[in-house]
């Protein structure tokens, strides 16, 4: 199962982009929606691909598979299944960013400027958090100082909530903070596509720092692996990652923390090996969730980040129990 998992990962991926792509209040079938795409030709079909859908599938693979990888990277080197990428506080803190250009008026200047301040949240959120954890500091130093960061961004986010005088404003701020890949253009992908694409580079070598990592620090250690180094490499990776995800399409939970656990058990427990099967099995569960939104309630504009609470926070539930049952 090991070695099929990523070819059958990459196919699901692959028929569901083609799957998000026919789905829409004009229905296409998935051989139509490729052939307007590639080939183009007259009439609306074309533009509604190429400006509207396309980048929603894209922008689905993208965060799906950020939020995978990231979510099992944390988990790997906190040895922890109950780590997820909002451990550390980049999600809270590029939401922060957010939230402010939209009750300051920055976003209503120019498209980009709420991704662009949702980044900005997340830089300041990673030079914090690595301030306040220090160059030798352990895995638990990192955990309590990204639950600092997580628990002051989001009384922030609170606050200004609390004290918007504009209606409208706190309106929008709050169907943004549900998350969503609707609405979306290619601006939106070319803004997040070079971080995801840093932040996948720095992943690039943690496979084997992770896989020393599951006989304990001093032994990662004593075989060369640099954990200073490391850990930057999964803070920074996760902050590419996450922050460019949450600057572009709002909170989108669970993610990190459900796709890595579900596909542990296909990969024997290995932490290296599971890096890239839940960046796929992220990519998976994003767009899947994104055409549900779209099929469940079309004339409501049901939330992505709505959907995928529903079905994260019952998961997370039954892995604390069942992390409280192992350890009675």
């Amino acid at each position: 199962m090991t070695r099929g998992l990523i070819p059958l990962l990459l196919l699901a991926t692959l028929l569901l982009a083609l799957l998000s792509l026919s789905t829409g209040p004009v229905a296409l079938s998935p051989l139509q929606g490729l052939k307007a795409l590639l080939l183009g030709g007259d009439g609306p079909l074309p533009v509604i691909l190429r400006a509207i859908r396309l980048p929603r599938t894209l922008l689905a693979v993208m965060i799906g598979g950020s939020l995978g990888l990231s979510g099992a990277a944390l988990q790997g080197y906190l040895r922890n299944p109950l780590a997820e990428p909002g451990v550390i506080g980049i999600s809270g803190a590029a939401a922060l960013g957010a939230v402010l250009a939209i009750q300051t008026g920055l976003a209503a200047l120019f498209a980009l400027a709420l991704p662009l301040a949702a980044l900005g949240g997340a830089l300041i959120a990673v030079l914090v958090l690595l301030g306040m954890s220090g160059r030798r500091a352990g895995s638990l130093t990192l955990i309590l100082s990204g639950i600092a960061i997580s628990a002051l961004t989001g009384a922030a986010t609170s606050l200004v909530l609390n004290l918007s005088p504009n209606p409208f404003a706190t309106s929008e701020i709050v169907f943004w903070m549900m998350g969503s890949l609707a609405d979306r253009s290619m601006s939106h992908v070319w803004l997040a596509a070079p971080f995801m694409a840093l932040g996948l580079i720095l992943f690039l070598p943690v496979g084997r720092g992770l896989e020393a990592l599951t006989l304990g620090e001093d032994a990662a250690a004593s075989l060369g692996i640099a954990l200073p180094a490391l850990r930057l490499r999964i803070v920074l990776g996760t902050a590419c990652m996450v922050g460019a995800g949450t600057a572009v399409a709002g909170s989108i939970g669970f993610v990190g923390l459900v796709v890595p656990h579900l596909l542990r058990p296909l990969v024997g427990a290995r932490p290296g090996r599971l890096l890239w099967a839940s960046m796929l099995g992220g990519a998976v569960m994003v767009l899947a969730a994104d055409v549900a939104v779209r099929l469940i309630l079309p004339d409501r504009d049901l939330k992505l980040g709505v959907l995928t609470a529903l079905i994260g926070a019952p998961f997370f539930l039954h892995l604390v129990w069942a992390t409280r049952r192992e350890r009675a």
